[in-house]
């Protein structure tokens, strides 16, 4: 049953590019304003006392590049942001010691903003080091001129990526371990079944000091599930950052590795269809939330307004906080994420740029100096905003990147184009096996 949205502002409609251009330049504001000048490091939330994530850290070394492209930001500013963080990760301290910044070449997950040291006994984390690399990569291939500052971010972004330890995170296998922790040693958890991770691997392979084994891709794709989800194949995840976040560094429009050449489609392909999946989704509600339908979808790893149980309208429900969010089989809340459909504007901007309209004129209290608020959920009411629902009361770095680089992607494969160039990703995919299209172009 496809639910009711709420009723459109009568405000005058801003044209799309207008829009974008807003959306685009207002996100990008979190990487200026949520940021320790003097080490680089970006806050994880604006909730009051959050640490830094190195993935925001990853995301705003890129999205700096996009913006100086794009006119957000000076080129020597963006070039003064890159320095600051590069130097502070090849200098901060590597090791055992409970309180480093990583090891092995890898690091914390979260790192106090101020002394750069591991915060809150997180993880040594492989996927989120991938995304620090993958934005150090990109800020290095971008800032390639000849001044000895642009010199500096090459020389630092390579010997960063040098240093990672791929090998030692196989941990005995031949899947990557997800994390470490000192005096604890390995997660049991390893990167199998279809997820973000395909850059994790296409950079591991690429590595010219450790890289881990072809079989260690042939490996994962072991683990894939194919599905058919409202009448369409694809390559099942059911949170929608699982289709994105690799995407936004890698354009795999036309170059497929084994498993995509057995199934006829591309990566690129499989991504449009799960953004469909979710939409199909929303329309069909088969939980009865409020709002969702045509353009209001989105479910993924967000924050929400739990935890917390209710009886809402007789039936009782149960709220979540932040958790990955899925389709079909759930968990579902009622949670809507906007960035989770701006991020995947690339694969079908003919229903994801309705939705953002949507966003923007049905729910103008998610607009904020920061674009667009995480996530809100209409069904979920504590009397705070009547007929309105609940809404996060912030942002996160690792969903605000996405969509600044995916929008220049979808506008200009500003992103795609710059990874292109980038040898230890082609090397990388490569070895993955992947083949035709632009990579075949390269010679």
């Amino acid at each position: 049953m496809r639910s009711r949205s709420a009723q459109t502002s009568s405000r005058p409609a801003i044209a799309t590019g207008v829009l974008l251009d807003e959306l685009q330049r207002d996100t990008f504001e979190y990487f200026l304003g949520e940021t320790n000048p003097a080490n680089g490091l970006v806050r994880d939330s604006t909730r009051e006392g959050a640490p830094s994530s190195i993935a925001a850290v990853g995301f705003a070394l890129a999205a700096y590049a996009a913006g100086a492209e794009r006119g957000f930001i000076s080129r020597a500013e963006a070039v003064k942001r890159v320095l600051a963080a590069l130097r502070f990760f090849w200098e901060s301290p590597q090791g055992r010691e409970p309180d480093a910044t990583g090891y092995r070449g890898f690091f914390y997950h979260f790192l106090d903003m101020e002394t750069g040291r591991r915060a809150w006994e997180s993880e040594l984390s492989t996927i989120d080091t991938t995304f620090l690399l993958a934005g150090a990569l990109a800020a290095a291939t971008y800032f390639d001129g000849e001044e000895k500052t642009e010199r500096e971010i090459a020389m630092l972004a390579d010997a960063l990526y040098r240093r990672v330890d791929w090998q030692w995170a196989l941990n005995g296998n031949l899947t990557v371990s997800h994390a470490w922790k000192p005096g604890r040693g390995f997660s049991r958890y390893r990167w199998e079944g279809y997820s973000e991770a395909i850059l994790l691997y296409v950079l591991g392979l690429g590595s010219p000091t450790y890289p881990l084994p072809e079989a260690s891709y042939r490996a994962w794709a072991r683990t894939y599930r194919w599905k058919r989800v409202y009448g369409t194949e694809l390559l099942y995840a059911g949170p929608l950052f699982i289709h994105q976040l690799s995407h936004v560094w890698i354009d795999f429009r036309g170059v497929r590795d084994e498993y995509m050449r057995s199934r006829g489609i591309d990566y690129f392909e499989n991504s449009r269809r799960a953004t469909f999946a979710q939409q199909q989704y929303a329309i069909r509600n088969p939980r009865g939330f409020a709002g969702y339908g045509e353009s209001c979808w989105g479910l993924t790893a967000s924050d929400g307004p739990g935890p917390a149980l209710r009886r809402i309208d007789g039936v009782e429900r149960r709220f979540y906080d932040y958790k990955a969010r899925s389709i079909p089989y759930g968990p579902d809340d009622g949670t809507v994420a906007p960035w989770a459909a701006v991020a995947s504007l690339p694969f079908a901007p003919e229903i994801v740029l309705p939705a953002i309209r949507h966003f923007h004129e049905a729910h103008p209290g998610l607009r904020s100096h920061y674009g667009l608020l995480c996530s809100f959920n209409p069904t979920f009411t504590d009397g705070s905003r009547p007929g309105q629902g609940w809404h996060s009361s912030g942002y996160y770095g690792i969903e605000q990147g996405p969509i600044v680089l995916m929008i220049e992607n979808h506008r200009s494969g500003f992103l795609w184009s710059l990874m292109k160039r980038c040898p230890y990703l082609i090397t990388g995919l490569r070895r993955a096996g992947f083949a035709d299209g632009w990579l075949s172009a390269l010679g």
